[in-house]
């Protein structure tokens, strides 16, 4: 009983987390994110200022941005999952992106716009997505009455008929009867009383003529925002008219034969897109982008460093020039319309172990006034990481192996011994953070999961003992690997 009471209390307290003080936001965080107190505080101070802003005047408003902030720290140890849970929580538009992934303009790659365009193209199918979603069940209606039609008109002629093509399919005889002796009404359809259309209803729910084969027209998909634009820079940016279709022509239905299973989804889908306006969640959508925006920029440190003139980094301080217009605000032409990234936030990260944050060029360590140092997890973190968190990574392995009927127990020394095996693994080899207790859950467990067919009905514990003996190879084959070239 208390589960139940507690979930929706949950559930209200994620929908107002915008409104939520610092504190509340840093305990919500405590409960997926092991440690990282400084990191934490940062991102709900960055959070509870985006309400602030929302409670002043227009005026005052646009003269606020977001304080963008720099993460600094070894990997594995929870940058990007502390920022996508945030994104989460908020519902709000979120990317993450890796800054060696873009090159200087010039160069034969990806530019740094494309940073906006991608949010704006995730952000508008999320969202619409979730229209979908929000009138499924009258779709669903629609698209029945719709099936209702066709199955009426196609038992009739008796072109009703299997997947195989050869037999006809099955329909009661007084249906059969009413649909042949109903006449067509002036848009060629079949009318038949409103009983017999509740009884084709019921089969179609029933999923009894799901094999049937049947005759639909289908109107393709015409996207109005499809690309009529040529990206390039803002002054070469322009329509392409010639290549745009005349306003109010829509695309020429068209005849498919499916079955109706298929039917129902083709359908479905179809009235889904009549009922949602893309317009209006177009426009939501850039709103969102815009006001809510947060892009993680992953790996900042690969680009770090200047006067590289040749090799792999030749365009790293390009690339840093390149995002500075973006992090400051600029407007960026995506097909769907200008945006605006004043009041985005940025969020980036780096392990910066070969070079240092001031070797980024000036001007983007200025866009980045907060700095906050993550540090490397020690024992006492990774055994919490394994039993911990909501979702945590002995509970996730429970759960899987729950459907195979074995048990799996998890003793505090069996759970001691991964961490320190992970954590020692990462001192002699490298350090990779918590991402090392997957490798030595993944080798605890090797045995079981192969053999949880043939072991159903059991229960499994394990403890420092069996994690010692099947770890044993782990620790010895990564020593090893320090010296083969």
């Amino acid at each position: 009983m208390a589960a139940e009471t507690a979930a929706p209390a949950t559930h209200r307290k994620r929908r107002r987390i915008d409104a939520m003080t610092p504190s509340e936001i840093v305990l919500e965080l405590d409960r997926h994110i092991i440690g990282q107190g400084a990191a934490k505080r940062a991102l709900a101070i960055a959070l509870r200022n985006r309400y602030r802003r929302r409670q002043l005047a227009s005026e005052d408003r646009r003269a606020i941005i977001p304080k963008n902030i720099m993460m600094i720290g070894p990997t594995g140890v929870g940058k990007t999952e502390m920022v996508r849970m945030v994104a989460r929580m908020l519902e709000a538009p979120f990317l993450k992106v890796e800054a060696t992934k873009y090159t200087e303009v010039g160069y034969v790659g990806r530019d740094v716009e494309s940073i906006i365009l991608d949010l704006v193209e995730d952000t508008v199918a999320r969202l619409h997505d979730r229209r979908l979603q929000d009138v499924q069940t009258k779709a669903e209606k629609r698209a029945t009455e719709r099936l209702v039609d066709y199955v009426v008109a196609q038992a009739a002629t008796g072109a009703l008929k299997s997947a195989t093509g050869r037999a006809l399919v099955r329909v009661p005889d007084g249906l059969r009867a009413a649909a042949a002796a109903a006449p067509d009404n002036s848009e060629g359809r079949v009318e038949i009383d409103e009983m017999s259309r509740r009884r084709i209803g019921r089969m179609l729910r029933s999923e009894k003529l799901d094999n049937a084969m049947i005759e639909i027209e289908v109107t393709p998909d015409l996207d109005p925002y499809d690309a009529f634009w040529d990206y390039g820079t803002p002054e070469s940016a322009q329509y392409s008219r010639e290549a745009m279709p005349p306003p109010g022509i829509r695309s020429r239905p068209r005849s498919r034969v499916v079955c109706v299973r298929d039917a129902k989804r083709i359908l479905a889908r179809e009235e889904s897109n009549k009922l949602v306006d893309f317009d209006a969640v177009v426009d939501e959508a850039l709103e969102r982008v815009e006001e809510n925006g947060i892009v993680f920029i992953d790996e900042i440190d690969k680009i770090a460093g200047r006067g590289n003139e040749s090799g792999a980094d030749v365009s790293g301080e390009g690339v840093q020039r390149d995002l500075l217009p973006i992090i400051e605000g600029s407007v960026v032409m995506t097909r769907y319309g200008p945006v605006g990234s004043h009041r985005m936030l940025f969020i980036a990260a780096g392990s910066f172990t070969k070079v240092k944050p001031s070797d980024l060029i000036p001007e983007l360590q200025g866009r980045f006034p907060l700095r906050v140092e993550l540090g490397a997890l020690g024992r006492t973190e990774l055994e919490e990481i394994l039993v911990r968190p909501e979702h945590s990574l002995c509970s996730q392995y429970q759960t899987l192996l729950a459907t195979e009927k074995v048990e799996l127990e998890f003793t505090p020394d069996g759970i001691a011994e991964m961490a320190r095996v992970a954590w020692e693994v990462n001192q002699r080899v490298e350090d990779i953070g918590a991402r090392r207790l997957h490798t030595v859950l993944e080798q605890t467990l090797e045995e079981i999961s192969f053999s949880a067919p043939e072991m159903a009905g059991s229960t499994v514990s394990i403890d420092g003992a069996y994690v010692r003996e099947r770890t044993a190879s782990l620790v010895a084959s990564e020593d090893l690997k320090r010296f083969i070239l």
